[in-house]
């Protein structure tokens, strides 16, 4: 999985909106869909584009996402919820656990178990 990823080589890293570490991470959850795992919203980074597609399924394959290089984006999924991606923040609802998603604070509503 690392030696595929595409910024591994020393200056590919860009802190917004990315690819950064948490672009890294991301794509590295998104190589094991079954863990059912997601970043914070406050993971800047992590709606990163790093496989260069602008469309496509959810890492959960259980929605879809549109995204403008990190910079704009939508994602609806079951496990992702609804997030609009706002030049690397993100404001969005929790749908399977019941919860707002609010840039730069994070999580509130039910807690993850």
């Amino acid at each position: 999985m690392i030696e595929n990823y595409r910024f591994r080589a020393y200056g590919d890293y860009s802190a917004w909106p990315g690819p950064n570490s948490n672009t890294f991470v991301q794509a590295m959850l998104d190589a094991v869909p079954e863990l059912n795992a997601v970043l914070p919203p406050t993971a800047i980074g992590k709606d990163y584009p790093y496989d260069g597609a602008w469309f496509g399924l959810t890492p959960s394959r259980t929605g879809a996402f549109v995204s403008l290089g990190g910079y704009l984006g939508l994602t609806i999924g079951w496990i992702e919820g609804l997030e609009l991606n706002f030049f690397g923040g993100v404001l969005g609802f929790d749908i399977r656990r019941p919860a707002l998603k609010l840039p730069g604070i994070g999580r509130l509503g039910v807690p993850l178990t």
